[in-house]
């Protein structure tokens, strides 16, 4: 090995693939302007010509921290641009191809994998082969974390596999999370004020006034606002309100009645039956299980607790 390449294969037990998350294999390296790419002294299975393109049994996910280059795949057909803080994805199955531009090198950290766990995220829309790529910028973490499972590669200690898995899952959140809010540069201020509006006027408040008082359009706002936090404005109201609720049931013996209203429920009826649609118990039969109170609560009311 050299300081511009560092490579780790690894075997995986049935045990392993038990856990969710097992890796094959981690790495980075540097390839200079004008070296030949991929270097010849991978393992077979991984060799690939860039101009043909490869299929995998595992997934990858690769980040790029220095030069540019391009990448194309069986569900990304277009070629896309590589640069410095870009992160791809490659899928089990799925041809792809991918190289540096050769005036400017790369350097790349990978990490190669498989899982009940990521197929789960997979079939959750979490990760789409459709959308492999993301620009993501320099983060010291993210390149931290290859470096701390080439580590635990290395050491092999007892339970490696679950250590390694445990930093591809941190990889992947980290990933979507930068990633995610690269998107929202421009808004995520106002929604973020959209937010702390909510959080003390939550009583009163109603979503046209929100996006009056942070200058948005309500249509514009309403859809950035769910792209950004997973809840429509109204929804996202409705969870302040309701958790404002939990706490005061939980912390306090005020009335249920007066809580509610306080929380900005007027009709008491519509109040009970919105609480017991989303936690499955009364007002009262909430406070007692969050009181330590004994009461019989049936299996699927502590299901919606989970």
């Amino acid at each position: 090995m050299t300081d511009s390449l560092h490579l780790k294969y690894l075997a995986i037990s049935e045990s392993d693939y038990r856990w969710g998350l097992a890796v094959n294999a981690v790495g980075y390296q540097d390839v200079q302007p004008g070296a030949a790419y991929p270097p010849g002294n991978h393992p077979s299975r991984y060799l690939f010509a860039p101009e043909r393109g490869r299929v995998l049994d595992e997934y990858q996910l690769l980040y790029i921290t220095r030069g540019q280059g391009s990448f194309a795949s069986a569900s990304h057909p277009q070629t896309a641009a590589l640069s410095k803080g870009s992160v791809f994805l490659l899928f089990p199955g799925e041809w792809h191809t991918y190289s540096p531009d050769p005036g400017t090198g790369w350097k790349e950290y990978w990490i190669g994998f498989r899982g009940s766990i990521m197929d789960a995220w997979m079939d959750g829309g979490f990760f789409m082969r459709e959308r492999p790529i993301w620009h993501i910028g320099l983060h010291d973490d993210v390149a931290r974390l290859y470096l701390e499972a080439i580590q635990v590669a290395d050491g092999q200690k007892s339970c490696f596999q679950q250590r390694l898995g445990s930093i591809v899952a941190h990889l992947l959140s980290l990933a979507r999370f930068y990633a995610r809010n690269a998107e929202f540069t421009e808004s995520a201020q106002q929604i973020n004020r959209a937010k702390i509006i909510i959080a003390e006027q939550y009583r009163t408040i109603y979503p046209e006034e929100v996006a009056s008082q942070i200058c948005m359009g309500y249509n514009n706002f309403r859809k950035v606002f769910k792209d950004y936090t997973g809840f429509s404005p109204a929804k996202y109201i409705q969870m302040v309100r309701l958790n404002k609720v939990k706490e005061a049931l939980t912390n306090t013996d005020l009335p249920s009645s007066r809580i509610a209203f306080e929380a900005g429920y007027d009709n008491e009826d519509y109040f009970y039956t919105l609480f017991r649609r989303h936690t499955g118990m009364t007002p009262m039969e909430y406070r007692s299980f969050t009181q330590g109170q004994s009461i019989r609560i049936s299996p699927d009311v502590l299901s919606l607790q989970k």
